[in-house]
């Protein structure tokens, strides 16, 4: 049994965590993560009402009875939404734990601490890292340019970020970004990391409520399928690649403004992608995990087979090294 700090403060079996993910982090699949042992969080913003979003916490524990959270995603916006009543209604639906992502999320995390909620917030970089930390945050999720969606601007691997955070943080820590298997877990572990969090793995699940087609994608894909999109805006995002990112891409180099590629990036046609099943119907985000991608398990087969591969690693393989050097020395 794999047993850390976070699977502690969390009240979960195993060091795995299921990050949010617009449109897909729904109760279906969060309940199928919880019920494998491993941490899942709804999306809160997937919900269009806060009312909504209290039906579908609702919805997930008719599903399990094991832990589970929510994320809560701060984001700039011209009509940003009711984030404070989507905040309420966490709160009120008694979640005990919180992933937040975004900015200055200060008020957010005071108010959830107020009521006993542990607040996990993602960062990409150490010094937000340590900024969220002062804030008060519980542990934190340190993501590395390996990662779908906002790697920040830095650039900086998980291989680097994450023992550079680990040597400055405090709190419990789970690493996030290019994860999605045993030996994911494992080099998380050794880097300073409590646990790892996976969000395109778990996309390419059975429970996962996206259309058969973009599973099917995500198996084919290899490491090199994404592109990197806003990167001239200075808000990066990795997404997977497609017709659609290649034409911003292109655009983009040609010194386009947002407004003249936002009907390209729409939400909308990302969500389309999912329901449909078209890869090329708009922007929807992926890993460079995908390299590692070959199956569509459920989501018990996937965590317990992570978990098992992840202590006979380190019983096996790396006490043979240790074992080995201990030879030598008493030879």
């Amino acid at each position: 049994m794999l047993k850390t700090r976070f699977t502690e403060m969390a009240g979960v079996e195993h060091p795995i965590v299921q990050g949010g993910m617009q449109w897909v982090g729904r109760a279906e699949l969060v309940a199928a993560v919880a019920n494998a042992g491993a941490l899942g969080f709804i999306t809160a913003l997937t919900q269009p009402t806060p009312e909504d979003l209290a039906k579908e916490i609702k919805r997930c524990r008719e599903m399990t009875d094991k832990p589970f959270g929510v994320n809560l995603t701060i984001l700039p916006a011209i009509k940003p939404p009711p984030y404070a009543e989507y905040r309420q209604a966490i709160i009120d639906s008694g979640i005990k734990i919180v992933e937040t992502a975004g900015n200055k999320p200060q008020e957010h995390v005071d108010e959830f601490k107020k009521h006993g909620v542990k607040v996990v917030h993602k960062c990409t970089s150490v010094r937000h890292a340590l900024s969220a930390e002062r804030m008060g945050v519980d542990a934190i999720s340190i993501d590395g340019f390996e990662c779908a969606g906002h790697p920040g601007e830095d650039d900086v691997p998980g291989l680097i970020l994450i023992p550079c955070a680990a040597d400055k943080i405090k709190i419990p820590m789970i690493a996030s970004g290019g994860f999605g298997d045993a030996r994911g877990l494992v080099a998380a572990l050794a880097l300073g990391a409590e646990g790892v969090n996976m969000g395109t793995r778990f996309m390419c699940t059975k429970e996962s409520p996206i259309h058969q087609h973009i599973k099917e994608q995500i198996v084919a894909n290899d490491e090199r399928a994404t592109e990197l999109i806003f990167r001239t805006m200075r808000n990066t995002s990795r997404v997977a690649k497609n017709m659609v990112s290649t034409k911003v891409v292109g655009m983009e180099k040609d010194g386009v403004t947002f407004e003249q590629i936002k009907d390209l990036v729409a939400g909308s046609r990302g969500r389309t992608v999912y329901e449909k099943g078209d890869p090329d119907a708009g922007i929807w985000s992926a890993g460079q995990v995908q390299g590692l991608i070959h199956d569509i398990p459920s989501c018990a087969e996937l965590v317990s087979k992570i978990v098992r591969e992840a202590e006979a690693i380190i019983h096996e393989r790396l006490n043979r090294f240790t074992a080995g050097s201990a030879r030598n020395v008493a030879a």
